[in-house]
């Protein structure tokens, strides 16, 4: 029954995962990662590993693949617009590399290791009616795959930043509040007095 329940997880999530490349329709996309993350937590229950199922389906389908859903259906993203913009940002997007490079190269320089990580890292692991699911998967992230786990950190960094720059784009017809131009707004050119004679209108 178990191998039967794998072998029916394993085929929907392959087969929805080359559904969310292959789909013209963006949103159909976003409808066929969701039924993968779900595909993917009913595996991690097969595997024992329901912390990882529970955190799959509320932070990725709850909130990442919605999200992902409503920003692709409410936008209306212009990539010829994109791409003529990309060369005019390029020497800015150069220099905010090259200056991230190099805190990058100055963190790991002056990076100081614990004397005793590697005999935390080389401990045996408990035995797993000792520890519970959530401990065992904070031991092995943050000393075997903690560089793996940064550099994710990175990539949806560097997502976020993708998405600010798609939101905050100017529009023709949408209103943008501009923060400078109203503390800059004067009294004159907010209210104006207006003197009605008595007996008439405006």
């Amino acid at each position: 029954m178990i191998a039967l329940a794998f072998w029916l997880f394993a085929t929907l999530t392959v087969a929805s995962a080359v559904m969310v490349i292959s789909a013209r329709n963006t949103v159909h996309s976003v409808l066929f990662l969701i039924f993968c993350f779900f595909n993917a937590a009913g595996l991690f229950v097969l595997l024992g590993a329901e912390f990882l199922a529970m955190i799959l389906v509320v932070v990725y389908v709850g909130a990442v693949a919605v999200l992902f859903l409503f920003v692709v259906m409410m936008l209306d993203i212009d990539f010829t617009e994109l791409r003529q913009g990309f060369l005019r940002y390029l020497p800015v997007g150069i220099v905010v590399g090259v200056v991230l490079c190099v805190e990058i190269v100055f963190v790991f320089k002056t990076w100081i290791l614990n004397p005793d990580m590697a005999t935390v890292a080389a401990a045996v692991t408990p035995p797993l009616d000792q520890i519970s699911n959530t401990q065992a998967l904070g031991s092995l992230i943050y000393t075997h795959y903690v560089y793996a786990f940064q550099a994710s950190g990175l990539i949806l960094l560097v997502a976020m930043i993708g998405a600010i720059m798609l939101t905050h784009r100017a529009r023709v017809g949408v209103r943008k509040q501009t923060i400078s131009t109203q503390v800059a707004r004067k009294r004159e050119d907010a209210v104006t007095v207006v003197k009605v004679p008595t007996g008439e209108g405006i």
